[in-house]
């Protein structure tokens, strides 16, 4: 795929096939996000891959309880309007992605988050590249369940920056209406 293609044919999915990923397209992946620049090339990147179905539901609803109760203790947070959806019991925050990928690093890194994020576009970009669709989500990072924690392998020392639903897409949504960028100055 030509790389315009590929920036116009990334789209957030949520609405997954259920056929399975292959390990070794996962590893690829992985192997191609960690080539994403990043400060002073330190690397800091580190990956979780979850597969296992039943892990991935308790990892959504633990999330999903965790946020609530954010919301619950912050009335007045603009993340209210995520209550209903979350409150629904049916909902998998993962749209029952066949696979979740966390990028994550150790915690106080100074450029953590930015590496980790450029390290996430290229996975995503890789997926696209190879037929498959992703879904930055967010409300992955929430995880308190200590014995869910403990599966994945996420010591406190360790900070998410990028969970990363993972799968076949059943369809691939439109290009949303985008603005014009707002280029503030040209100096020349």
């Amino acid at each position: 795929m030509e790389l315009k293609e590929v920036f116009k044919n990334r789209r957030s999915i949520r609405n997954f096939k259920s056929e399975p990923i292959d390990m070794e397209l996962i590893q690829r992946l992985i192997q191609d996000s960690i080539l994403a620049p990043n400060a002073g090339n330190e690397q800091p990147w580190k990956f979780i891959v979850v597969s296992n179905r039943d892990l991935i539901n308790r990892i959504s609803d633990d999330c999903k309880h965790n946020f609530l109760q954010f919301i619950k203790a912050n009335p007045t947070s603009p993340a209210k309007k995520y209550e209903k959806m979350l409150s629904n019991e049916s909902f998998n925050i993962f749209y029952h992605a066949p696979v979740v990928v966390y990028i994550l690093g150790n915690a106080g890194k100074r450029n953590l988050v930015a590496d980790c994020s450029l390290a996430a576009s290229y996975l995503m970009m890789s997926a696209t590249d190879k037929d498959l669709g992703t879904c930055w989500v967010n409300f992955g990072m929430y995880i308190k369940d200590s014995t869910i924690r403990e599966e994945m392998g996420l010591n406190d020392d360790l900070q998410i920056v990028a969970p990363i639903a993972l799968g076949y897409p059943e369809k691939i949504p439109g290009i949303p209406v985008r603005k014009e960028p707002q280029i503030l100055k040209i100096i020349e």
